[in-house]
């Protein structure tokens, strides 16, 4: 099977069995969403979606949040990971939106990565939810997922599965591949014993035909 096909098969199965995939994170505007993917980093979706109504509650704009102290935003968010960091990452963000943008998210990878606690995989994650941009965010999950199916080969780096995985999909469906991957990881292909017996990319997968079914 060639890459192309191993591609084709995966948009196939993943079109039938999640159409409608999207982010997990709960949101209400783009300063919504860029608030929580900053504090998704190592964190769970579900602990992110428990932390924000606080926060937004009391900081519901950018400008509010430009404005926030520091031990005030660390006192709602405390029992995220890195609560520190990412105190001071939020503000930091929120200032210089206002600052240099206007108070308006930037919608470019280029502008977005210029902002405190956004790193590409953030800002490929904001273009391509609010904008449908063609930008692949690589977390944990598409990076492992990826590889284990094989639509990866040898990249060593998220950068480098970005830019394997962009290569083979449509520019129509690189925002929509991103929640694919993710959700598969985090419900199917998982870190430690992927669920291959409910997967239906057993017949496409790598892994499976190297390693899982050669065990048996």
């Amino acid at each position: 099977m060639t890459r192309k096909e191993r591609f084709q098969a995966t948009i196939d199965y993943f079109s039938v069995t999640r159409p409608e995939a999207e982010t997990e994170l709960v949101f209400a505007s783009t300063y919504q969403l860029l608030a929580a993917v900053i504090l998704s980093a190592q964190c769970t979706d579900k602990r992110v979606n428990m932390t924000t109504p606080a926060l937004f509650a009391q900081y519901p704009d950018v400008e509010s949040l430009s404005k926030a102290e520091y031990d005030d935003v660390f006192a709602i968010i405390k029992s995220i990971s890195f609560p520190g960091n990412k105190s001071r990452h939020l503000i930091g963000m929120a200032k210089l939106v206002m600052e240099k943008f206007g108070g308006e998210i930037p919608m470019t990878v280029d502008e977005l990565v210029q902002l405190p606690g956004v790193g590409r995989k953030t800002a490929n994650v904001i273009t391509s939810v609010i904008d449908k941009q063609p930008n692949m965010a690589v977390d944990t999950h598409v990076f492992r997922v990826s590889a284990r199916i094989g639509l990866t080969v040898g990249a060593k780096t998220p950068l480098q599965t970005e830019l394997q995985l962009i290569k083979y999909i449509p520019t129509e469906l690189v925002h929509k591949f991103h929640h694919w991957l993710i959700l598969h990881g985090r419900y199917i292909c998982v870190a430690r014993t992927p669920r291959c017996n409910e997967c239906g990319l057993k017949p496409v997968c790598k892994y499976y035909h190297s390693v899982v079914k050669a065990k048996d």
